[in-house]
């Protein structure tokens, strides 16, 4: 197979057509995928992988595939002669690297969702598969496409900051997205995704900090968290086990499952009401008894067989001597991401969420103390800072061997936030500091 595969990389060409199968007919992926319809000289999503019955005759709709390139499971698909340049996997989390590695053993290079693998051991069979083979693998953490981080790390480049000695991150979790994801929903145990709350959703962040100091290798991380508010001893009085079966205070309770998700409808509906996917158009009384019986998204959060930390702080060292930390607490009342970065020269500071970032200088003229300019990198509330869609640019370009944005670095650098994650998460189950080299 490495011989077949080794010479048909495809050359430098600006002009050809980026063929694409998907793997998987999620929401990510299908977005991704949808980068074609605005761009259609620049990818086609051609191929489909979706063990779904229903997902994939809707997914084969909405991108015109035909029937014979859509498949049950990947080994069907690559039991066939390659037909795609490419292919976009965005399976569940403990299956990324079981899914993606025959793909790349057939010759398609890859956009894999983050995050990369549940476990490092994994996440470097995936790294050797890849060089072996001479495919591509661009990982998803779409933040780096986002203007604001752009911005940071340019300035960064540019020397405006002097040596980082210090990045501070954050991230809050809404009380509605924590519930949707975390307690109620697909990634709310580690037994079940097979992914920590800190891989499942700051994966992007520690992936952003690993990017900003990018050559620079993480050599020390510890960690503290721990699930503090989502547990059955802190249930409210009164509470039930489905907030529209026996709950008695469901009218005063923030996270019922009416006010989240009734009241909200188009809210988090791909998840919420997955359960009830046959019925295209699910009516009220539908989706009321879909709360009421089986469907996971109706049960007391206090109730639920979650296990992930529903807060985490992490602290990294790097072989240059500088510092990052990130915290997650989840359960806040506004979501958000925020950054911090100090160097020798300046700093730079500022929220993802309305883009807008301060840069500050020393100035030690008599009358200052400091230099202060706004930049303005806001989106109009893009997906994920306006990210997506150019991470699908640059896919592109990679893929046509063109010169590609800051944004883009090898699969080799891009390992180092999944590291810092994994050796988080051990410290924190370990109460010590990891070692990473």
């Amino acid at each position: 197979m490495e011989n077949n595969i080794k010479h048909d990389l495809i050359k430098h060409d600006p002009t050809k057509l980026v063929t694409a199968v998907i793997v998987g007919a999620g929401h990510r992926s299908i977005l991704y995928g949808s980068y074609g319809f605005d761009h259609p000289d620049e990818l086609k999503v051609v191929g489909l992988v979706e063990p779904n019955e229903l997902r994939r005759a809707q997914t084969a709709e909405i991108f015109s595939i035909p029937k014979e390139n859509c498949f049950e499971t990947v080994e069907e698909l690559v039991a066939r002669p390659r037909f795609a340049d490419a292919a976009i996997n965005g399976t569940m989390d403990h299956i990324h690297v079981e899914t993606s590695l025959p793909l790349l053993e057939a010759g398609y290079h890859l956009l894999l969702e983050k995050p990369i693998s549940t476990n490092e051991e994994d996440m470097m069979k995936l790294l050797e598969t890849a060089r072996r083979t001479q495919r591509k693998v661009m990982i998803c953490h779409v933040l780096r496409y986002a203007p604001f981080y752009v911005e940071i790390r340019r300035r960064i480049l540019d020397g405006e900051l002097g040596e980082i000695i210090n990045i501070q991150s954050s991230e809050h979790v809404s009380y509605h997205h924590m519930s949707v994801s975390h307690i109620r929903g697909k990634w709310n145990k580690t037994d079940g995704s097979q992914s920590s709350m800190l891989m499942a959703k700051c994966s992007h962040d520690l992936d952003i900090l690993a990017w900003l100091k990018s050559g620079t290798a993480p050599i020390k991380v510890n960690s503290m968290g721990n699930l503090m508010q989502f547990r059955e001893e802190k249930a409210p009085k009164g509470s039930g086990i489905r907030c529209l079966v026996d709950c008695e205070i469901e009218d005063q309770c923030l996270y019922s499952a009416k006010k989240l998700y009734l009241d909200h409808p188009e809210r988090w509906s791909f998840y919420v009401w997955s359960h009830i996917e046959d019925n295209e158009n699910p009516s009220m009384e539908d989706k009321i008894h879909s709360l009421k019986t089986d469907n996971p998204h109706g049960r007391c959060v206090w109730r639920c067989d979650n296990n992930v930390v529903d807060h985490q702080s992490v602290v990294i060292e790097f072989d240059d001597g500088s510092t990052a930390t990130h915290n997650m607490v989840g359960g806040s009342s506004k979501p958000g991401r925020h950054i911090h970065v100090i160097g020798t020269k300046g700093e730079i500071l500022g929220s993802v969420d309305n883009g807008v970032l301060t840069l500050i200088h020393p100035d030690p003229r008599p009358g200052h103390e400091y230099t202060e300019e706004n930049i303005d990198t806001s989106t109009a509330g893009a997906s994920h800072g306006g990210g997506d869609m150019r991470m699908m640019e640059d896919f592109v370009k990679v893929i046509r061997n063109q010169a590609s944005s800051i944004s883009t670095t090898s699969l080799e650098d891009s390992i180092y936030g999944h590291l810092i994650g994994f050796k988080a998460d051990d410290a924190m189950k370990q109460g010590k500091v990891m070692v990473l080299r």
